[in-house]
């Protein structure tokens, strides 16, 4: 994750997490002209894809390693939350599930829940409002 929008509700990132990021990162740098920043990972690399002319960074393209080897490959939102244990406890009792629990992230904390109709996001409350950076 790159710079992150952290105005509370709004979707502040967004990753795609696959176990080739390398050959996905060269589709959308030929379909939408994207280019790439590659990011270390401790032996191997993942991908920030910035705009074309701009290079703002937009989006992350990363390996289905580590932490992320249970995400799903479909694109994750990351919508900002002013209290990330407040929200976990509002996913469960709404219906929802925790399927990554809260860890650490950029200085922040982040999950990643299942909504009760199936649809997947995570959640990351920024360093500012972070109490502690353990999940």
């Amino acid at each position: 994750m790159a710079e992150t929008g952290t105005a509370v509700g709004t979707v502040g990132w967004r990753d795609l997490t696959v176990a080739d990021a390398g050959e996905l990162r060269a589709f959308y740098e030929d379909v939408v002209g994207w280019t790439t920043e590659a990011v270390d990972m401790g032996g191997y690399s993942d991908y920030v894809m910035k705009a074309p002319g701009s290079g703002e960074p937009v989006a992350g393209i990363c390996h289905a390693r580590g932490p992320n080897a249970d995400l799903p490959p479909q694109w994750l939102a990351y919508i900002s939350v002013a209290d990330l244990d407040q929200s976990l406890t509002a996913c469960d009792e709404r219906g929802g599930t925790v399927i990554v629990a809260a860890r650490g992230l950029m200085g922040g904390r982040m999950a990643v829940i299942r909504d009760p109709a199936g649809a997947v996001c995570a959640l990351w409350q920024p360093p500012a409002s972070s109490p502690s950076q353990g999940g």
